[in-house]
């Protein structure tokens, strides 16, 4: 059998090393290069952070605090650091940014082997759009690396008393045009943190104003309502406060929208799951 002289790390001193523990070593170190699967769904899981302008970040140099500076990045993604000068850091991961300071100060004969790490304080750079029927419309600034959709909700205020249980969230991802529909109350039930989505820049949530339906005729108090998931025609009737003295139950019609735009009326059984847009009437009883 051959053997090879090997530098075996953490020893003075070099070994004999056969064919068969040569393949053993290789095939441990594709096992390590090999990409671990990620069991999370990946619009659900953090997205490396990239640094952007205005973001404030503090800049550690371990054994020189003399070198600690916290500062933000300028408009085009600039800082000026000790030493150094101007550095462009604006569109770079953290861990990459980490290595431009530290191959810095290494090749300006500053330090020998600098250890950098970089801490993101306050994200500002980054940006996402809250739209629709929430109490506080409008940009917010994505002050976290992984803020969540819930988190962004909060921030703007909440749904407002008119908006949907659904929120529409688009954005971009890998490069393609994401789109996602996140049922609201399911984000509380258990489990739900793996469908709480991490909000990217560029990012846009929409909420659109909830489903009603509009009763009208021999009812209580007619008028548009609020859709309750699940609700039936007579759960419909009853948040309108029921019939009237002379309203009959034989004299319900529903006028509803079909995909076709035509309008279709019908007559329908007490139990049945009213729809959004749908109108009903309620006729005067004939004796």
């Amino acid at each position: 059998m051959l053997a090879s002289l090997t530098w075996m790390p953490g020893g003075a001193a070099w070994a004999q090393v056969g064919a068969p523990m040569q393949a053993q070593v290789s095939t441990q170190a594709a096992a390590i290069a090999a990409p671990a699967a990620r069991s999370e769904p990946a619009d659900t899981q953090p997205a490396e952070y990239r640094l952007a302008a205005g973001d404030l970040v503090r800049i550690m140099v371990y054994q020189n605090p003399d070198l600690t500076l916290e500062t933000r990045l300028t408009e085009t993604g600039h800082l000026s650091y000790p030493l150094l000068g101007p550095v462009r850091l604006g569109g770079l991961p953290v861990a990459a940014a980490e290595r431009v300071i530290a191959e810095g100060l290494q090749r300006g004969g500053f330090l020998r082997q600098p250890q950098v790490t970089i801490a993101v304080m306050q994200v500002r750079g980054h940006q996402a759009s809250v739209l629709g029927q929430v109490n506080r419309p409008g940009r917010y600034a994505i002050e976290v690396p992984d803020l969540r959709l819930s988190d962004l909700l909060a921030i703007a205020g909440g749904t407002a008393p008119g908006g949907a249980d659904t929120v529409v969230v688009t954005g971009v991802r890998d490069g393609q045009s994401f789109r996602a529909e996140i049922d609201l109350p399911s984000l509380f039930a258990p489990g739900g943190q793996a469908r709480d989505l991490v909000i990217r820049h560029g990012d846009s949530v929409w909420i659109d104003r909830q489903p009603t339906v509009y009763i009208y005729g021999e009812v209580q108090r007619p008028g548009a309502l609020r859709v309750e998931r699940g609700m039936t025609l007579m759960q419909a009737l009853a948040s309108g406060g029921g019939l009237s003295a002379r309203g009959t139950e034989k004299g319900i019609r529903v006028h509803r929208r079909a995909a076709d735009g035509r309008v279709r009326v019908f007559s329908p059984a007490m139990d049945e799951p009213v729809r959004d847009g749908d109108v009903v009437f309620v006729r005067e009883s004939l004796f």
